[in-house]
């Protein structure tokens, strides 16, 4: 068994890395890396646009969701609407944190979240 240290990154599957680029500085307000300008910094994880038809691979949106914490998800969302994101549906209230499902321009699903309710155990 290997020993997994972290995440380092999750890749972002993109056909157009300039409106990828936009949206996810200019919309969500991540943070570039100033090292590689496809490399977008959260606190814990790097989300990093790739081209795979460039590497002759089929491209396919990633529809798991990578979940972006933030403090307030109604207030975020608001923000978004007024971005002109649409939203898939309603907040979702698990009774241990809400979420709200939408696509960045290429397909791929993130989710607003917040845990609003501490880990068991």
């Amino acid at each position: 068994m290997i020993a997994v240290e972290r995440v380092d990154f999750v890749s972002v599957p993109t056909r157009d890395l300039e409106r990828a680029r936009r949206f996810y500085t200019e919309v969500l307000g991540l943070r570039v890396n100033p090292s590689n300008r496809d490399e977008f910094e959260a606190t814990n994880v790097t989300l990093t646009l790739w081209e795979p038809e460039a590497q002759d691979v089929p491209f396919s949106p990633n529809t798991a969701g990578i979940a972006l914490r933030v403090a307030d998800v109604e207030a975020a969302r608001q923000e978004l609407v007024a971005e002109g994101v649409k939203f898939l549906g309603d907040t979702v209230d698990t009774g241990v944190c809400l979420m709200d499902f939408f696509c960045d321009p290429d397909g791929n699903v993130l989710i607003l979240h917040n845990r609003y309710s501490p880990l068991a155990g």
